[in-house]
């Protein structure tokens, strides 16, 4: 028997999430805020796609940390895309890439989990 179906964690696919950090960082130090943000937004990721290598986008880094390593903001939307690891090197076969995504003028509220259909 040859499986010919690939599981669903094998496939290329991106999705747009809202993480909330208000929840994943209560009772954090201040001055640990930021950092652990950026930690939070990555397990999330790896939970989410089911990849170990996460790799964060250097925009959603800087809008965690454009106001301040304190006040960080309390929701994010995101866009999570498990791509297909070029290197031959590589240990893991996919690898997930968190960008921002852009948040609609109404907020976050209602917001669920959108899948992208790609463009290429």
């Amino acid at each position: 028997m040859v499986e010919t179906t690939k599981g669903r964690k094998e496939e290329v696919v991106t999705r747009e999430y809202t993480i909330n950090l208000h929840k994943r960082l209560h009772g954090c130090t201040f001055k640990k805020k930021a950092p652990n943000a950026i930690k939070e937004i990555r397990t999330f990721a790896a939970k989410a796609m089911g990849t170990k290598d996460v790799r964060v986008d250097v925009k959603l880094n800087k809008q965690i940390w454009s106001r301040g390593i304190r006040s960080v903001p309390r929701r994010i939307r995101v866009r999570i895309a498990r791509k297909r690891n070029d290197d031959e090197d590589a240990k893991e076969e996919l690898y997930s890439l968190v960008t921002v995504a852009e948040v609609p003028a109404e907020g976050l509220k209602g917001l669920g989990t959108k899948v992208i259909e790609d463009e290429d």
